[in-house]
This record gives C-alpha cells, structure tokens and sequence, in this order.
C-alpha cells in the first residue's frame, strides 16, 4: 500500500518495529514518519535522532528560553541565467585524414556528393559558428559520421533546405521568435567567384542552417528555458532529445516541413492556443484601456470610471440593456462613482461569477474590460511555452488542475466529465507546477502535519501550551514510532529540526475533511476535501498552505476510480480505508494564465503569483544570449 509523496510500501509491524529498534537516522526517521501517515512539504536534516526523551531531554521548563527563531522556508524564484553559446569545435572535422581519389575526381559545381563535402571542410578553418553546447557537440559528431551535406544539392541550397528556412521564418506563429532561427541562405545559380569560395560559402550554410535547425526542434520539443532554474515550485523532468537522430531523419526524408511542425506538442490545446495567438496578431487594438490596478469605491472619483462604463455600456444584453441602459447613459462621463452606479457594477460582477459586492478593484476590471491585447498575446506565449514542458499527449483519462482558474477537471475521450472549483496555495505557500500520476484515494483519512507547518505555526503555541495537541485531535510520534503525550514534549527545546511527527485523526475537523487523492510527488501535494467550504464562494482562492482543495472531491473521487458518487458515498461510511486508482491517469499541477475550453475558446486568468514575468525575464535572458550568435 501506498502512501502520500512518496512509491515505498508499508512494511509488516515487525519489520517496522525491527527497523526503528536500532536506531533511524533523523532524515530517514522523518521520511518513514511521511510515508506511513502523510505529509506536506518534506523536511529532511542532516544527523541523528536524539537519544530517547528519557535519556536526553530535560525536565521541561514552560518558559525556558527556546532557540534562536527559525523557519522552514519555501521555495525560492532565481535570477535565470542562460548558459553561453560556445564556438562550434570543427578541428575534428577539418583534422580528418581524405580518402584518397583520382585527381579526375575533385569538386564539380554541379556535384554535391561527399567528396565534395570533404573537400569543402577546409571552408570552416577560420569559421566562427556559435551554438548552444549541446548543439555544437551534436553537430560536429554528426558529420564526423556522416560527412556530407544534407542542405546542399549541385553547388547550390537545395529545396530540403528551403522548405527548413521558410519553417524556421515561421517561428512567430509558434510563439517563437525568427530571428533566433536566421540563415543566410546563398544565392542560386553559378558562382561568380572560385570554386574553393562558393565551397567555402556552402559549407558554412550546411553548419548554420543545421545548427539553427537543431535550436529550433529542441525549442519546440522542449522550449527555450529550463524551468527548474526558474524557481523551485517548478519540477520537470528532463526530455531527452537525440540531436544527431534529427538531423539523420532530415537527410532521409523530403517532408522537411511535416517532420519540423510535428516536434511541437500534437496537442488539441496548443493547437487552440496558436490559433489563438494568430487572430491576436491579426486583430486590432481595444481602443478603451482602463488601469488594471484600479480600487474604486461608491461615492470616490477616478478618471479610469467613463471609460470602464463605456467598456460595460458596449457589452450590454438586451435584459442588463433594459435594466441599466439609462442610468448607464445619463452617468456615462462621470468620474465620480455614483451610489446609483453601485447597483449597475454588481450586477455586472455577478454576470461575470464574481461575488456582488460593487467595489470596482483590479479583479472587477479585469472581468469587465477584459485583458489587453498586447497582455493576452504574452500570456499566449508563455502558454505556448509552458506547454512545451510537458508530454506531447496529455494523456486520456487525465486531471488537468489549472492554478490561476482555480479549476480542476477530468477529462476523458476529448470531453471534460468533471469541472470543480479548486483552492489553492497562498502566495506565501504555493502550490508547485508539476505532473504525476494518480494513485489512490484515501477515505477519512489522517492529515500527517507538514514540519514546516508544525515549525512555522504550530510551534510557537506549543512552547506555551505543549498540551495543545493532546486536546485537540492529534497525535504525536517519536523517533521510535512510539506515541506520545504532546504535554511531555519539551517543545521549547526545538527550532526549525523537530524529531517528533504530528498527524490529525480522522474526524469533521480534520483537515483534509472526508478523502484525499493521492498522486507521489517530492512536494507532497494533493487534492483533497476541507471542512472550509466557505472558501469556494471566494474569487481568488489562493487560500491553502500548498495542496489543492476540492470543491467537489466525492465527484473527483468517482471520477478517477471509474465509479459512481453513490458508490463513494457508500464507501464512506465504513471509515478509512484506501482504494488504489487502476487507470492509468496522469495528473497535471498546471499554471497556465492562458487556457482553452474543451471548445478550443482561450481564457484568460489573473497571475496570482506572478510567474509570468518571471518566466519572460527568463526568455529575454535566452534571448540576450542568442542575438549575437552568428
């Protein structure tokens, strides 16, 4: 049986007690203490468990001094820096020993075959080609085994490479940029000067255009930016990509274009997005722009206010037209906010499913007015960016989790089944960008404290009531797996490295209220239910220390078990118990401020942590990079 965060099964009893009677190392102690009753963010220090209470700790002293404060810290953004371009190495090439030939045999311009190629290697002597390094390695190590060009045909580009070049000009309709990908590509026809110079000249077109092709397909396989190094609430494994494999697939096929498109994701929701990104391009400027920052409230005076009630004036339905249309007319140059106004406002916010309360602040004027474009086609852009972390198939059935919507859903055969409203992290504990798979749901089940939570906000109560935990439905463990009274833990003794795991008991209070569905991530995270119901009615819902709250987690449950909510309901009511997930159903922890609907309709949603900027600060680092490339 499995358990939160984390692929070990649960040992037999004596194994355990076995295990735990010679003495656990404090970071292994703590990981078991995770794997068999749950967890949040994971604390691992370094060193040993103390000696047993009996033999180490003092006599317990309710106003000893604790230690120096301490925290257990979140995640942290970076300063992304890419890596430089290097020099592409061609000494290995223009080193290699030519196979001897009749003298009858020297380069034709009409010839593009590999004794050509070995004779116009010379070309690249002095030839300054920069590259990402892994690029540079591939393409030396692929024509050290393949020497001869794959772009060139009788002295001139052939149409292989021309098909590449108009591809790589495309790159704006991928939310890529061209001029990372630029060739120069040379003129057709005889060369007015020597043979060695129009060698020399097609030489080096074989090396740039193979080198921004590699760029290109590794960008769209994977994108431009590494997202680990952007923040660790990102998680992503690496995708391996076969560099000298592309280029040796372009030497055999003439579908240059089909093969380039297909290395992007083959995904309907890419596919919406770029479609997306095109009409952006194509349409025109909103002429009424309103301060996305704006806070106004009844009776206060703003200058944005005419040009938000012109933008609410526009969209006005026949039934909002009929109720508000005249006061709308009469107040519509007006700056000041009139009581008469408030009435209009709310029910506009209600219209927009946001709570009725007619204060004008950034979210009523982002749903009233809309994102600009210039923001939307930014926002696509890193979507389409965002995306190419992940698999080319999303996968079916899948859970698809987007933060800034504060939405998860389930989705089979091309058809979203379950749509629920979703808490997520506070700014202060956010919730990773990630994807796992699902692996089973728990039902009532225990709530192991997360040590940050036990450190950062447990801990100070403790040290002033260390009975507090005994009172109040929870259960203290020692380095020995041992259960103990709260009240006989010297809790002022400890800072940020606690040796003792704390959970909740299944119950109406417990925190992850009637079932929990988990997915093995570092992160700890999962969905679950919660007795704060209340939290759902909010807008912005970035309320939890991390996991995702459910509104619907029966729905969600019957969903990725394959049954019904009857039955989870029956299953309910014989306590906890845990039901493995026997699909294989990935579970996607996305940040997307741009999203299609399952109709291909792109939203658009509030940068709650702002990870937007940081994720474009990253792209123009890559680009400050590129731009001197040759």
């Amino acid at each position: 049986m499995k358990f939160l965060g984390n692929k070990a099964t649960v040992m037999p009893l004596a194994a355990v007690a076995a295990m735990l009677a010679f003495g656990v190392p404090q970071a292994d102690a703590q990981g078991f203490f995770e794997r068999l009753f749950g967890g949040g963010v994971r604390h691992s220090p370094r060193g040993d468990y103390p000696l047993p209470p009996s033999r180490q700790r003092p006599k317990y002293k309710p106003y000893a001094a604790a230690p120096a404060a301490s925290r257990i810290r979140s995640p942290s953004y970076y300063t992304y820096k890419s890596d430089p371009l290097v020099r592409v190495d061609f000494s290995t090439l223009t080193a290699a020993p030519e196979p001897a030939m009749p003298q009858d045999a020297a380069f034709q311009p009409s010839s593009a075959t590999g004794a050509a190629f070995r004779e116009a290697i010379a070309g690249l002597d002095d030839y300054e080609l920069y590259a990402e390094k892994d690029i540079a390695k591939a393409l030396v190590a692929y024509y050290a085994a393949n020497p001869d060009f794959i772009w060139v045909t009788s002295a001139n580009a052939n149409s292989r490479a021309q098909d590449a070049v108009r591809v790589l000009g495309e790159a704006t309709s991928y939310g890529l940029t061209p001029a990372d990908y630029t060739v120069e590509v040379p003129a057709a026809g005889a060369s007015t000067g020597s043979a060695d110079a129009r060698l020399k000249e097609l030489v080096r077109f074989e090396m740039a255009l193979s080198a921004r092709v590699l760029r290109y397909v590794r960008d769209a396989h994977s994108g431009r930016v590494d997202p680990n190094r952007i923040t660790g609430y990102y998680d992503f494994p690496a995708k391996p990509l076969d560099m000298e494999g592309v280029l040796k697939t372009l030497t055999r096929t003439q579908q240059v274009r089909t093969y380039l498109e297909s290395r992007h994701p083959q995904n309907a929701e890419y596919q919406a997005l770029r479609v997306e990104l095109e009409s952006l391009q194509a349409s025109a400027d909103d002429e009424i722009v309103v301060d996305p920052k704006l806070l106004l409230k009844p009776e206060e005076t703003s200058p944005e206010l005419p040009k938000l009630l012109a933008k609410i004036a526009r969209n006005l339905d026949d039934e909002m037209g009929g109720a508000y249309g005249e006061i709308l007319a009469r107040l519509a140059t007006s700056e000041v906010y009139d009581p008469e106004l408030v009435p209009v406002i709310k029910a506009v916010q209600k219209k927009a499913g946001m709570k009725g309360d007619g204060v004008i602040g950034p979210r009523t004027v982002a749903a009233l007015v809309g994102t600009s474009k210039a923001d939307k086609i930014q926002k696509v852009q890193v979507a389409l960016e965002e995306l190419r972390w992940l698999p080319s198939d999303l996968g079916s059935p899948r859970v698809f989790i987007n933060q800034p919507a504060f939405t998860a859903s389930y989705i089979e055969n091309g058809e979203e089944k379950l749509k629920t409203r979703v808490v997520i992290g506070k700014t202060t504990n956010q919730t990773s960008f990630f994807y796992d798979q699902l692996e089973q749901v728990d039902f009532h089940p225990y709530w192991g404290v997360p040590q940050s939570i036990l450190v950062n906000e447990m801990l100070p109560r403790l040290r002033r009531d260390p009975g507090y935990l005994d009172r109040a439905g929870y259960e203290v463990v020692n380095a020995r797996g041992k259960r103990i009274p709260s009240s006989s833990v010297n809790w002022g003794a400890y800072g940020a490295k606690i040796p003792y795991g704390v959970r909740q008991l299944p119950s109406e209070a417990n925190a992850l209220g009637e079932l929990k569905i988990l997915f093995p991530n570092k992160h700890a995270i999962y969905m679950h239910d919660t007795p704060q119901k209340t939290f759902f009615q909010r807008d912005m819902r970035a309320l939890s220390h991390g996991c995702v709250r459910l509104q619907d987690p029966r729905g969600m449950a019957a969903a990725v078990l394959g049954t019904s909510v009857d039955d989870i309901a029956e299953k309910l009511k014989h306590g906890h118990a845990t039901e493995k997930v026997a699909r294989r159903t990935p579970v996607y922890v996305a940040y997307f401020t741009a999203w299609p609907d399952m109709s291909g309709k792109v939203e658009y949603f509030s940068d709650v942590y702002d990870r937007d900027a940081r994720l474009q600060q990253a792209l123009d680092s890559t680009q400050a990079v590129r731009s001197p490339a040759i």
